[in-house]
């Protein structure tokens, strides 16, 4: 009966699978092996031995870096999913022996501090935490189970996820305070068809598009602009005279590089200001932050649940 309930087991270690996972990622030993924090040769022994336990041979190196083999292809998706799986397991447990603690995260330039004390004013014997978030990690820290609720901006793919619009906020053009377009009441798309605007790297493409705004309106490509790391570079090539960006209105006091200033932008979409949680999490404490973030974190514009699923 029991053989019948429960499969054979599996000789399967976790870690290498985080190996052959991150080494699929990047294609390269050398480059896994430094986002992993060892040498090359040590983690090519952590394949050979994945490999072993797999049974067969799951990446091919060529001169130009490391590929997956067919049943690489075939494994890697199987991967990511059990490596999913095994941190959710491991957070949701953690999680239940904890019910009366929360961690809320948000993102730069958003304020949370109103309906963060009216949760703490009304729980005070919860454990209350705020976490800063990267602008490009709202899903996977709530996934992941790194936090339990999030106050950030659309877009980001929203499935297993309850998503509820709070305000809108306006975009805004991002410019060094010498720029031709600085201390204008406004600007259009028009006013910048030609400037090159930054792409970021290993960005999600929806949000890379998203505040590029490409293609614009009339079906052109936004123009191109240089390849950077992450957004404090993009401040310091928009400060140099590179290029200008699209944004969220920062301000100097929530991440704005000291050289730049911001110009409204006439006749786009605004983005939306969400509070986002895990689909089916009925946790008492992310009840009343939702309650209360609805109540206190709210613009002038309202809108219901979305992305529910």
């Amino acid at each position: 009966m029991v053989a019948e309930r429960f499969p054979a087991p599996v000789d399967l270690d976790l870690r290498l699978v985080q190996c052959f996972a991150v080494v699929a990622e990047h294609q390269h030993f050398g480059r896994a092996a430094e986002a992993l924090h060892t040498t090359q040769p040590s983690l090519s022994r952590q394949i050979r031995r994945l490999e072993q336990q797999v049974g067969v041979r799951l990446l091919d190196r060529t001169t130009r870096g490391t590929r997956l083999s067919e049943a690489g292809e075939v494994f890697l998706p199987q991967a990511q999913e059990l490596l999913r799986t095994a941190v959710e397991a491991m957070a949701r447990t953690r999680a239940a022996a904890r019910p009366g603690s929360i961690t809320i995260g948000y993102t730069k330039g958003l304020v949370i501090t109103a309906a963060v004390r009216a949760l703490r004013d009304r729980n005070p014997d919860a454990e209350v935490h705020t976490r800063l978030l990267a602008w490009n990690d709202s899903r996977g820290a709530l996934l992941e189970h790194r936090v339990d609720a999030v106050v950030t901006r659309l877009p980001f793919p929203t499935d297993r996820l309850h998503v509820t619009v709070l305000y809108d906020e306006p975009r805004v053009l991002v410019v060094p305070r010498d720029h031709r377009l600085a201390g204008k009441e406004s600007v259009t798309l028009g006013d910048i068809a030609d400037e090159p605007i930054p792409h970021v790297r290993q960005s999600d493409p929806l949000l890379n598009a998203y505040w590029r705004l490409d293609p614009r309106p009339d079906g052109r490509p936004a123009p191109d602009g240089p390849l950077v790391e992450a957004l404090e570079d993009k401040h310091e090539l928009i400060a140099a005279g590179q290029a200008v960006a699209i944004g969220p209105p920062l301000d100097h006091a929530t991440g704005l590089h000291p050289s730049l200033t911001t110009v409204p932008l006439r006749g786009v979409e605004p983005s939306q200001v969400v509070l986002a949680t895990r689909t089916g999490d009925r946790s008492r404490l992310v009840t009343a932050f939702r309650k209360h973030a609805e109540a206190l974190l709210t613009g002038t514009h309202r809108a219901g649940p979305i992305g529910t699923t």
